[in-house]
């Protein structure tokens, strides 16, 4: 490392004003921080200091992904040699996903950074560091089968319109993940709802050449929505323990519990993401799916038990790695709260009254991002007026 810091200091000068490559400054700055912490410091003003800071946090939240990750890859090995009847090795089952997986973080990585990395240049900015998490979230939260060049548009319309247009990275209005699953969800509703979201994808590298090059098979809340028993890719019912552990039809990164409840905690531990708005989210969704159970008995999708409600579909992704978002949730302790609690409920009432989508989480997140800024406005003031009142009586 030493190595390559002293190589950057020697090339830095041409980079700075006045040097010959002063006009990519940006595209240098961006280099140089992703791989070292900067030395830069605020040269007037009062300042606090703090050990975190937007990089680190961003790393923690990839970290903190990886579980998810990781499952999701050997998932995708695993449902396409059971949807075949092969038996394999965890290895070739993992290896499978992992490169199935693999082009889908590429090229969102190449067109979302990209993209800001031209903007950075364009404004003569410096690049920030969002993106890391976009752009692995971005692929893990869209059916295994969905064209590269479906997500390549969508990853760019999200860059685009969900977050530069507002001022880039902190300022966007809402999740710039799950406005790329949006944008595919309308554009092209094939790719990620109905009963055949789940696709076989061809061998790899002639790994699973065995395989079935289009099978096809309903999520989860597909089958929930329909009204009939859960299934695998094996046509044998699902028990809780495949709906804990993630081996069932989904998205990449949203099927197994477990790994997400990992990522939770380190998530909590570290402080970077709020329980109140993580717990709220749970509590919203189980007080919604009880009220349905008890006035809704006809509706097959409302008598689902509360707790099959949380580990299925996006519910605990969306809890743990969208709601929690620092840029577009609620920023008051109360808001919090109400954000959340507002994200878990909408998300069942969603899945209850609306079967033409059974999943719910990402509408009801996007809704609150919108909802977000009034929340925190109603808590300031509420606030505001509680100070003002107790003053009055005091005089």
């Amino acid at each position: 490392m030493k190595i390559l810091r002293n190589y950057l200091n020697k090339i830095k000068p041409n980079f700075e004003e006045g040097g010959k490559l002063h006009a990519f400054r940006s595209v240098f700055d961006g280099m140089e921080t992703f791989l070292f912490v900067p030395n830069d410091t605020a040269k007037s003003g009062v300042n606090i200091h703090d050990a975190i800071d937007s990089k680190r946090i961003m790393s923690l939240v990839v970290i903190a992904l990886v579980p998810a990750l990781l499952v999701g890859m050997y998932n995708i090995g695993y449902q396409n040699y059971m949807a075949a009847g092969i038996d394999g090795t965890w290895y070739q089952m993992f290896l499978y996903g992992l490169l199935a997986m693999l082009p889908k973080i590429v090229v969102s990585y190449l067109v979302g950074l990209g993209i800001e990395f031209v903007v950075a240049q364009f404004k003569g900015e410096e690049i920030h560091e969002g993106f890391l998490v976009s752009g692995l979230l971005i692929p893990m939260i869209v059916p295994v089968g969905c064209p590269l060049w479906i997500l390549a548009i969508a990853t760019a319309f999200s860059v685009i319109f969900a977050k530069e247009v507002f001022g880039g990275t902190g300022m966007n209005i809402v999740n710039v993940a799950l406005i790329a699953r949006a944008f595919i969800f309308f554009a092209y509703p094939s790719v990620i709802s109905g009963d055949t979201v789940w696709v076989a994808t061809d061998s790899i590298f002639g790994l699973g050449a065995d395989l079935p090059d289009g099978y096809t098979c309903a999520t989860a809340l597909q089958f929930v929505a329909n009204g009939s028993e859960i299934t695998g890719a094996t046509g044998a019912a699902l028990c809780p323990i495949d709906m804990l552990t993630g081996l069932m039809p989904g998205s990449i990164g949203e099927t197994s519990v477990i790994a997400i409840a990992l990522g939770a905690i380190l998530l909590l531990w570290t402080g970077v993401a709020s329980w109140k708005t993580m717990l709220s989210v749970f509590v919203g969704g189980i007080a919604m799916s009880l009220l349905f159970q008890y006035t809704l008995p006809e509706n097959s999708v409302a008598q689902v038990p509360f707790w099959q409600h949380l580990i299925l579909g996006g519910f605990c992704f969306g809890a743990v790695f969208m709601a929690t978002d620092p840029v577009t949730s609620a920023r008051t302790e109360t808001g919090k709260y109400i954000y959340g609690f507002g994200i878990g409920a909408m998300a069942i009432l969603i899945r209850v009254l609306n079967p033409g989508y059974p999943e719910g989480m990402m509408l009801a997140i996007l809704l609150m991002n919108v909802v977000a800024p009034f929340i925190d406005y109603c808590v300031v003031q509420s606030n505001v007026n509680a100070r003002a009142r107790r003053l009055t009586k005091k005089n």
